[in-house]
């Protein structure tokens, strides 16, 4: 037993090696919700204040204000997928779970276990990856080319995936 507590604790030291992924994470979050606001502004911008980016005049400036809100929404949603890993990380090997649970903190951010996490995380990539294609579509909507149907086949297969890997867990 004893040299089962050896070998324990130098795993129990590394695991506050995983702060560094959690602050920059964090980092990471609060500079991205910054980026979104700089994006809805500029909606704001084109909107009340005829500003049109160059490369966007052959499109309509309330096309161009959805543009920038749905990028910024695209961010915004990049910002709570590196808010929710950080979390994620620190409630998986930082915290004591016990903690977590009496005092409710983020109690709607429920991470049980690595996989739990990986799947949220995909999940929030599909709607990415959605939120992507649609900016390509408003931005290109006269110019429409078969190559943008890639984005669209990507996420179905994508959430095929994450279906069967979530059946075939369900079935062991």
């Amino acid at each position: 037993m004893a040299k089962f507590n050896i070998m324990k604790k130098p795993f129990y030291m590394f695991r506050y090696f995983s702060f560094i992924a959690i602050i920059c994470s964090l980092l990471g979050s609060l500079l991205l919700f910054f980026i979104g606001a700089w994006k809805t502004y500029n909606a704001i911008k084109i909107l009340f204040f005829d500003y049109i980016p160059k490369g966007s005049e052959h499109l309509h400036y309330t096309d161009i204000a959805t543009i920038y809100i749905m990028k910024s929404l695209d961010t915004f949603l990049i910002a709570l997928a590196f808010f929710i890993f950080a979390y994620g990380i620190f409630a998986l090997f930082i915290s004591n779970k016990n903690d977590i649970e009496d005092k409710g903190v983020l109690k709607w951010i429920s991470i049980p276990n690595i996989e739990h996490l990986k799947t949220v995380l995909a999940r929030v990539i599909i709607i990415i990856l959605f939120v992507i294609f649609l900016e390509i579509i408003i931005e290109n909507i006269n110019d429409l080319k078969w190559e943008f149907l890639i984005i669209p086949i990507s996420v179905l297969l994508f959430a095929l995936g994450l279906k069967f890997l979530k059946s075939d867990k369900e079935e062991h």
